[in-house]
C-alpha cells in the first residue's frame, strides 16, 4: 500500500504523548496514527467503550461494595 504524508500541528504534550506511546507500541509514531484513525473509523473505539459501559453498569454494585471495603486515606495523605 502506497504511503501518503499528513502534516499536523497539535500541541507540544500531545506530540509528546504519541511518540511515547507509539514507542511503547514498538510502532513509529505515522503506523501509530495509523492505527487510532482505523480503530475509530471501523467502529472498534465505539463499540471498546461501549462494552466498558456495559461491564461497569452490569458490575456497579460490586465495585461498590469493594470500594466500600476499602480502607480510606487520611486528609492530607497523597498518593505515590
Amino acid at each position: 500500500m502506497a504511503k501518503t504524508q499528513l502534516g499536523a500541528r497539535v500541541d507540544s504534550d500531545v506530540a509528546e504523548l504519541a511518540r511515547r506511546r507509539a514507542a511503547d507500541l514498538g510502532l513509529s509514531v505515522g503506523d501509530y496514527l495509523a492505527r487510532l484513525v482505523e480503530d475509530d473509523t471501523s467502529g472498534l473505539r465505539a463499540r471498546s467503550v461501549d462494552a466498558a459501559a456495559r461491564f461497569i453498569d452490569d458490575f456497579r454494585d460490586v465495585f461498590g461494595e469493594v470500594e466500600d471495603t476499602q480502607p480510606r486515606p487520611h486528609p492530607g495523605t497523597r498518593a505515590a
